[in-house]
Order: C-alpha cells, then sequence, then structure tokens
C-alpha cells in the first residue's frame, strides 16, 4: 500500500508511503485518501487527521510525472482522469469538516502543496522545501497553487510562479502556504501529542518563528512583477541592478515561453476569483490543454526521461506566443468540475 491509514486515540493518520519516489503521487493514492477522509468526517472518533509522508526526505514531490509523460504522449485520456480526482480531493480537504494537520517536512511541491496548502493547519520544519515547480516542465502551476501564488503578498507569487523558485519555512509563512513552524527536533512529540490534544494546544507547545528570507527583497520583487506581461518583467528584472533579479530573469528565460505567459495570466485572473473552486475549475481547463501541447512532454522528457536538462520549446521565443495561443488555454471544454463556492 502507497497510503497508510491509522487511528492513534483521536487521531486519523494517513501516511504518505513511497518513501524511494519522495511519496509521488499515484491515482490510486489520491483516491484513498479521498475515500479516508469521506469517512472519518463522520466518524466522531477521529477528531484531527493528521498527514505526513513516510521517510525525511519529504512529504511529497508531486504527481508521478514520469507517469504523466507517458499518458500525455498516448492522448492524456488517463491525465485528465487524475487530474479531475486530485482537484476534487484539494477542494475536499480545504472544506474539511475537522482539523487537518499537513506536516510539509521536507521537500513538498505540486501536489504535495495540493494536499497541504489548503488544510486548516499547515505546519512546516527547518527540512521544509516548498515549491509549485510546474513551469519547468512546461505546465503551470495547479492543484490551486496558482490561487496561492496570486494571494501572496507583493510580487511573490509571482517571482515564484514564473522561476518555479522554492521556499523554506520562513518564506512559506510569509507567503501564505503554510501556518505554524515547528522545529524538526520537536516534530514527534508534536505528532504524538495530536493522539491526544487539538491542534492549537499542541502548537503552543512546539511552534516557533524562522525567518523568511525573501523579506530582505521585497523591494525589487514588488517592483519587477508588477507589470502584466513577462516581457515587461523581464525587462525590469534586467534594469533592477540586483544580482538576485539577474538570476531571477536567467530561470525565467529558461523556461517554456508559453507556459510563462499562460501562468502570468492565470496568477492574475486568480486574483479576482471568489474561491478555490473557482481556480480549480480554471486550472483543470489550462491543465488539460497543457495535455495536448508539445511543451509538457517535452519538459518532462528533458527534466525526468533522459534528464538531459534542454528542453527544446515551441515557440522558443516570449514574442512567438500570441494572445490567442494564451487565450487557448482557458477556452472552456464543457467538462467542468462541478465545485462549490468554497
Amino acid at each position: 500500500m502507497s497510503v497508510q491509514v491509522r487511528r492513534d486515540g483521536g487521531a486519523g493518520r494517513i501516511v504518505l508511503d513511497r518513501p524511494r519516489a519522495l511519496n509521488a503521487l499515484t491515482h490510486g493514492m489520491l483516491l484513498e485518501i479521498r475515500d479516508t477522509l469521506l469517512a472519518w468526517a463522520d466518524d466522531d472518533t477521529v477528531r484531527t487527521v493528521v498527514l505526513t509522508g513516510a521517510g525525511e526526505r519529504g512529504l511529497c514531490a508531486g504527481a508521478d510525472i514520469r507517469e504523466l509523460h507517458d499518458d500525455a504522449r498516448a492522448g492524456g485520456a488517463g491525465a485528465r482522469v487524475f487530474f479531475a480526482d486530485e482537484y476534487r480531493l484539494n477542494h475536499l480537504i480545504s472544506r474539511y469538516p475537522k482539523p487537518y494537520v499537513a506536516v510539509m517536512d521536507g521537500i513538498t511541491m505540486g501536489g504535495g502543496v495540493g494536499l497541504s496548502g489548503h488544510g486548516s493547519v499547515r505546519v512546516v520544519t527547518e527540512r521544509s522545501n516548498v515549491a509549485m515547480p510546474e513551469t519547468r516542465i512546461g505546465l503551470m502551476p495547479d492543484v490551486g497553487g496558482s490561487r496561492l501564488l496570486a494571494l501572496a503578498p507583493g510580487g511573490l507569487g509571482t517571482h515564484l510562479a514564473l522561476t518555479s523558485g522554492s521556499m523554506g519555512p520562513g518564506d512559506a509563512l510569509l507567503c501564505g502556504f503554510a501556518d505554524h513552524f515547528v522545529p524538526v527536533a520537536a516534530l514527534e512529540s508534536f505528532t504524538a501529542a495530536l493522539a491526544g490534544t487539538d491542534p492549537a494546544e499542541a502548537l503552543a507547545a512546539h511552534a516557533a518563528e524562522p525567518p523568511a528570507a525573501l523579506a530582505g527583497h521585497r523591494g525589487w520583487i514588488d517592483h519587477c512583477y508588477a507589470p502584466d506581461t513577462v516581457e515587461e518583467i523581464l525587462d525590469r528584472l534586467d534594469a533592477a541592478g540586483e544580482s538576485a533579479a539577474a538570476a531571477a530573469a536567467a530561470e525565467i528565460r529558461a523556461k517554456s515561453p508559453t507556459a510563462l505567459k499562460v501562468t502570468l495570466a492565470a496568477l492574475r485572473r486568480a486574483r479576482g476569483h471568489h474561491s478555490l473552486g473557482e481556480t480549480l475549475e480554471q486550472e483543470y481547463v489550462i491543465s488539460c490543454t497543457a495535455l495536448d501541447s508539445h511543451d509538457l512532454v517535452e519538459g518532462i522528457r528533458a527534466q525526468v526521461v533522459d534528464k538531459d536538462r534542454n528542453p527544446q520549446w515551441k515557440p522558443a521565443a516570449l514574442a512567438d506566443v500570441t494572445a490567442e495561443d494564451v487565450a487557448r488555454f482557458f477556452a472552456p471544454t464543457g467538462d467542468p468540475l462541478g465545485l462549490g463556492p468554497a
């Protein structure tokens, strides 16, 4: 079993158990988590749900993108079902009627953020490495990540989305991806306490305050990422006179031009959404469209399959990605998820 489920006093524990694969998500794992949450929602003996990952490397590195690559090459039918079930699970987590404690220890990326970032109690440690790195593989932030990024202070979310940047614990708190910091040394005691006490009491005894690295860069980040086109953002980064801004520009220029433009448009639209459900519906349309694109398969090939780190994007230049190309990713598919207003 790739998901371990057990009771521990008043805590229902869900453990992602594929440590050799950084607990990457399969479709079967999503369904197991969904069914468990639905069963526990009406079970009075379960007072708190606790999500953790097996091993010490991370909670979850996201979906199994090698499987996604193979399915996309075969037409993407399986991936469409995966996305639909994943996003519905993310929505369920956001509306869960009991405390849902996600322990984001170690690598927590992509689908791992979807399982944790919408929970009611989101905990990071000094080992946390939180990211939505989809532009690296020619995809766009999903699992509700575009909403979290859009609501981050100032230009931080846009910076993280376009560069595929990672957050340590302090930055995850600053950007709204986490709520509490618990040191690794206190983590075992904290999670054990949840069997007999509510999360607020357990946190009061174990939580601390970490530094936020991005806080010192807000000046140039907020200025450079204010425009609504990737080209203008790059112009500002180039002119900023900051080594970190120059590094960010280089990271952005290595990404899929199409993914960059669609990601920026998605974040700007998500700012005006009234609910996570609305954002997830948008992401589903984008993700399904991406399955038919050249860049997703090519990006995964370059990063994961052949590992040559030399993707050949099509189009290869930002100037060649038209407004019509971007709009195609937002065109209704006629197959909505049917999510409610939460």
